[in-house]
């Protein structure tokens, strides 16, 4: 149960973009919006324009993190008739594609309902690298920490200003590939600065022992990924991204990419 183990799909994503001379990018788009096709094809073009890492999203009925823009693309994704299980065709048909490791995101109920192993293991089979958890603690893992070191799959964790040293090292002792790190108390959403937290949460990861830290929550432009690579591994991008496929298609939110991964270069 640590944050270093060689087969994970994400961390040699991040590693890949440090060797590089880069922060790692992390782009966030919602499984099955406004297509499952679409879906695919958006997370090839982040990938083909600096994207080293992608999350593919559940649309979930009742997402507490997600900020305004997040949330109508996953209602309106759910009202089309999005079934959990098309995760896999569209994890499977971007790891086709491109070489990003792909993570899916996803409120524990829906891997619940469908079952740990079957879950995960049909997350392995689609080439997937793991699963971000953010109302999962490490405390009620027991079955995700048994299922994914069962078929070698990412356990990335969240932790946030409010996170006590207890367990800021648990989490970073249960995480792999990665430590999430939000940046600030309250729900996704694009925002004019990053929040000075997030440097603080950083460095008590880092402390605890995490080698892989990205940060999320607000990042929505170069300037925020340059300033997260100060001192993180890797900046996650959402809401920008959901916001600009929903306005202005694929070809456009591959530009976008390209000019968010313009801020990747480390001093």
């Amino acid at each position: 149960m640590n944050n270093t183990a060689t087969a994970s799909k994400s961390a040699a994503a991040i590693d890949r973009a440090l060797a590089a001379g880069r922060t790692a990018l992390v782009g966030y788009l919602p499984a099955g919006y406004p297509d499952v096709q679409t879906t695919i094809d958006a997370a090839v073009a982040l990938a083909e324009n600096g994207t080293d890492v992608i999350e593919i999203g559940i649309p979930y009925s009742d997402p507490v993190m997600d900020g305004s823009v997040i949330q109508a693309a996953t209602v309106q994704a759910l009202k089309d008739g999005f079934r959990v299980s098309q995760v896999f065709d569209i994890v499977a048909g971007i790891t086709a594609r491109c070489d990003a490791a792909v993570l899916v995101m996803t409120y524990w109920n829906p891997v619940m309902r469908m079952g740990v192993d079957e879950f995960s293991r049909r997350l392995a089979e689609a080439g997937g690298a793991g699963l971000i958890t953010p109302d999962l603690i490490p405390d009620e893992a027991a079955e995700w920490f048994e299922a994914s070191d069962k078929y070698g799959l990412d356990r990335v964790f969240l932790v946030a200003p409010s996170s006590s040293p207890e367990r800021m090292a648990m989490t970073v002792k249960a995480s792999r590939g990665f430590v999430y790190a939000v940046s600030i108390m309250g729900v996704t959403g694009a925002r004019e600065n990053v929040s000075s937290a997030a440097e603080r949460v950083v460095q008590a990861a880092h402390e605890a022992g995490a080698e892989r830290v990205c940060v999320g929550l607000g990042v929505s432009n170069a300037e925020h990924v340059r300033e997260i690579g100060a001192y993180a591994e890797g900046a996650i991008v959402g809401t920008a991204l959901v916001a600009e496929l929903g306005h202005s298609g694929v070809e456009a939110l591959g530009a976008l990419a390209a000019r968010l991964s313009e801020g990747t270069a480390r001093a």
